[in-house]
């Protein structure tokens, strides 16, 4: 590894983005916040949609923080899956991107299946069946004029990626989240395309992680002051950045990617296509060099994001240490919600959907912010674990160790929680682990670190990890088997 050399991590989610400066000093690596901004939904008389322009000109905001603390080998972005702009062909951007959680794709689905049945869709893909995913994205605007005058297909990355460097890629790991990439062909599915009557020669060329894209254009070369930097996509999806930088190289270990969303899965060298994996409804997402994320998309912390969004228009602002104080002094094994559940999918009040959800399905109905927040987290935790034991039944064996990354490892009720309902240790770290795999996949493409591993082994070096060991409590086994009721898992 090259001695010393600095890296932008630009790490855009969903409700909220960052510039991040990738310091590699000798064999450590330290992170920097260079500039941080926020992100959402914004809504129009047509929907909910993503304010692309803002974010990029934070991008450049960001950009040029970073290049005045520190001389950049390289920058790279990238974002959430599924949502995606469209070019027309004067290389135009047509209409502000949608929002994933925007209601123009309900009952979107059984339309599609209709004429592609559901098995069939994902035999063709493999992917997660959700209706935020591009695929019904798309058939929603089949007989819009902004699809007629497409003529490029960007992923939100790719778009960013387009304007910074003038090149038009989709980059894999993105890609793999439309649900019209087949893995066995590995490429678009233009025929399961043309099945539904949607544009088969808008996608543009897609490229692995850690291709170089090029330099910045020269108007943003002189804005940001970078002359020479390349701009390099790593995996484009952030949670294929997270799980790049989940520190182990323990074969049987699985890992959840905690945030507004959890993404619980395992690393695997193929897809798992199955009639099993299609039954729970699993996805097999791309990976760096070459890898597959099989794994489950589950509506992580956003719950709480949105309870916390509730309770402060109305006077109580809580901030995330005490929201985790108060679930911690609820009574444990209270009443639970399927987290996945459509009806918080994008509720008015989230609090009020939780307490709905549990008076529908005959159980107490928590009154008390501490109750709710109690009942959310003990969800996710069993949640997780119904997913893992999945996993372990498609893969035939034990997963020894949990790795929890991102923002969702800094909660220590949480990871404790979910060590004791799966009954095996969760190690906790590292925090920014987008941002981290990030630079990793830039400094492998630069030819800084030799390999994957190597970059592992660097993180586990660089960053503090704790451990929650299960504590035995036999609450757990009745509180999974109310669940798998209410959740019909």
């Amino acid at each position: 590894m090259a001695t010393t050399f600095n890296l932008a991590a630009i790490d855009l989610g969903a409700s909220g983005g960052r510039v991040m400066l990738a310091r590699f000093d000798d064999d450590r690596l330290m992170l920097e916040e260079a500039h941080r901004f926020p992100n959402g939904p914004v809504r129009l008389f047509d929907g909910l949609h993503w304010d692309v322009l803002r974010l990029f000109g934070e991008i450049k905001t960001g950009l040029c923080k970073a290049g005045q603390t520190a001389p950049l080998a390289g920058l790279g972005i990238d974002t959430w899956g599924v949502d995606f702009g469209l070019l027309d062909r004067d290389d135009q951007l047509i209409g502000n991107p949608f929002h994933y959680r925007d209601s123009r794709t309900d009952g979107v689905m059984e339309q599609v299946f209709a004429l592609v049945p559901r098995d069939e869709v994902f035999e063709h893909t493999g992917i997660q069946l959700m209706q935020i995913n591009s695929l019904f994205q798309l058939f929603a605007m089949r007989q819009s004029a902004a699809l007629e005058a497409a003529r490029t297909f960007l992923m939100m990355p790719d778009l960013l990626n387009f304007w910074l460097t003038g090149r038009k890629t989709n980059e894999y790991s993105d890609a793999t989240t439309t649900q019209f990439y087949n893995p066995r062909a590995q490429g678009y599915d233009l025929g399961l395309l043309a099945k539904l009557g949607l544009s088969t020669n808008i996608y543009p060329e897609i490229v692995q992680p850690g291709t170089q894209l090029g330099p910045l254009l020269p108007a943003f070369s002189e804005e940001t002051g970078l002359t020479k930097t390349p701009v390099i996509a790593p995996a484009c999806h952030d949670t294929g950045c997270a799980v790049a930088a989940v520190p182990t190289d323990n074969p049987r270990a699985a890992y959840i990617s905690s945030g507004t969303w959890s993404l619980v899965g395992v690393e695997a060298v193929e897809p798992v296509i199955t009639s099993q994996s299609l039954a729970y409804n699993f996805t097999n997402e791309g990976g760096v060099k070459g890898t597959i994320r099989l794994l489950k998309n589950v509506a992580g912390l956003w719950l709480v994001q949105e309870c916390r969004r509730i309770w402060a228009s109305q006077g109580a602002d809580y901030d995330w240490e005490k929201m985790t104080a108060l679930a911690g002094s609820a009574q444990p094994f209270g009443s639970l919600v399927d987290p996945d559940h459509p009806d918080f999918l994008n509720p008015a009040d989230m609090p009020a959907a939780v307490q709905a959800f549990c008076s529908r399905t005959g159980q107490p109905v928590p009154e008390s912010h501490a109750k709710i927040l109690r009942c959310i987290f003990e969800s996710l935790a069993i949640k997780y674990r119904w997913v893992i034991e999945c996993l372990e039944e498609m893969l035939g064996y034990r997963l020894e160790v949990i790795h929890i990354i991102g923002g969702g490892s800094q909660n220590g009720l949480l990871c404790q929680l979910t060590a004791d309902v799966t009954k095996r240790p969760a190690v906790a770290g590292p925090v920014e682990a987008t941002a981290i795999g990030n630079a990793l996949v830039q400094a492998i493409s630069l030819g800084h670190i030799g390999s994957l591993a190597d970059g592992r082994q660097l993180v586990a070096r660089s960053f503090p990890l704790k451990t929650y060991e299960p504590h035995p409590d036999d609450g757990w086994e009745d509180a999974f088997a109310r669940f798998r009721k209410i959740a019909e898992c």
